[in-house]
């Protein structure tokens, strides 16, 4: 391994699923040395998401976990959890999202490997922060979605409880997770020691909501009702065109002014209603209804054309399958193909952040459950007969 910002940290990631996976994938991109420990029957993701090849290779475990080797351990058995152990003692940082009673029972909570290894930066992500009633719980992305207001937002907008089409509060904790190492690794180089780092899915994500919806309620007594209302308003979205759709967001007053002629309604500069914009988000339904309005007179590239050059926000409305054809994707080369060994021909995705002084030179494939396990344990100092021995016991897979 070469280049990156994190070159020469090793993770340990004993995640499944998402909210850990995206966090150590984060870490892997920009290269550290991030070992995926698995259990015999592997990570959840292998299996149970749509679109595969060979079993265990899920497209979606694939963009999770790319940059990782993978080592498959039992920790219920003596000597795979001993092996756990001794690859904790090697590494920099420690992150799981197994519930912590589990991992005081393995002997992998905090106390007991910062013991082992004060300088270890031991992450748990959470579904729920100690002290609470929920702890300890077990919850996925849409548990958190419902609890975290997240679902709500969607009935204020459109009468009824919905879930984001995408696991959010995943890619959320667990960016927040990798950001929070980080934070830990930074300081650790400052004092020389290691620390404990608890990162709970519901409390980021209500902090996520109410940031952007306590509003009035922030004030005590609240001065108004909770919520943004443009961003909670049912016209909130792509908006129709003659031929299609797209999305516009003049919110300066230069913006605002420049949409209303160019769709033929100066008068409007002058309406109290539209005149700031402040007002403007007091009056979001008639403001949302005259960009309705107004965008149907042309097609979307008409309106893409005129925007442009009149300097107002907007974009065309992009399908998941367009992603793969967009004109600015592909001049930053976003996506590119390469043979996987054991998947043949994949797409990939560019890492999205550039750190001028040095990216991740090398690139993993997504591996195979215990692809790397020998790999891993002779670094440990077991040799050839030892590693027998533990995949004949069934330690190691």
């Amino acid at each position: 391994m070469s280049g990156g910002p994190l070159e020469g940290v090793r993770v340990i990631d004993m995640t499944t699923v998402v909210v850990g996976p995206i966090c150590g994938r984060t870490l892997a991109d920009q290269g550290a040395e991030v070992i995926k420990v698995e259990a015999p029957g592997g990570d959840l993701l292998r299996t149970m998401a749509q679109g595969s090849r060979n079993p265990g290779m899920s497209g979606k475990f694939m963009n999770f976990n790319r940059n990782k080797r993978s080592i498959c351990l039992n920790l219920k058995h003596p000597d795979g959890l001993e092996a756990m152990k001794r690859l904790v003692r090697s590494a920099d940082v420690f992150v799981s999202n197994v519930r912590p009673e589990a991992l005081t029972r393995a002997g992998l909570d905090a106390d007991s490997l910062l013991a082992e290894n004060p300088r270890l930066i031991h992450c748990g992500i959470l579904a729920f922060g100690r002290g609470g009633r929920y702890f300890n719980r077990p919850a996925y992305d849409p548990i958190i979605q419902s609890l975290s207001g997240v679902a709500g937002t969607f009935e204020r907008a459109i009468g009824e409880p919905r879930f984001v089409p995408m696991v959010m509060t995943d890619h959320v904790t667990g960016l927040i997770a990798a950001q929070c190492i980080g934070f830990a690794l930074y300081r650790r180089e400052r004092t020389g020691k290691g620390e404990a780092v608890e990162v709970p899915m519901l409390e980021n994500m209500a902090s996520f909501v109410t940031s952007e919806h306590l509003g009035a309620a922030t004030f005590d007594p609240p001065v108004g009702p909770s919520g943004d209302g443009r961003l909670l308003n049912e016209s909130y979205r792509p908006l129709a065109t003659q031929d299609g759709y797209i999305t516009v967001g003049p919110n300066t007053n230069p913006q605002a002014f420049a949409f209303f002629d160019a769709i033929g309604r100066p008068e409007l500069k002058e309406d109290p209603r539209f005149d700031s914009a402040a007002n403007r988000s007091e009056h979001a339904d008639e403001y949302f209804k005259v960009r309705g309005e107004g965008l149907l007179q042309k097609t979307t590239e008409e309106w893409l054309a005129i925007f442009e050059e009149r300097d107002v926000p907007a974009a065309r409305y992009n399908s998941i399958d367009d992603l793969l054809d967009d004109p600015h994707l592909n001049d930053v080369d976003f996506f590119t193909s390469e043979e996987h060994p054991s998947e043949g021909r994949i797409r990939r995705t560019k890492i999205p952040n550039v750190f001028h002084g040095g990216m991740r030179e090398d690139k993993l494939p997504a591996p195979t459950l215990g692809q790397h396990t020998s790999e891993v344990l002779r670094d440990l100092g077991y040799d050839d007969a030892a590693i027998a021995a533990m995949r004949d016991g069934g330690a190691v897979t």
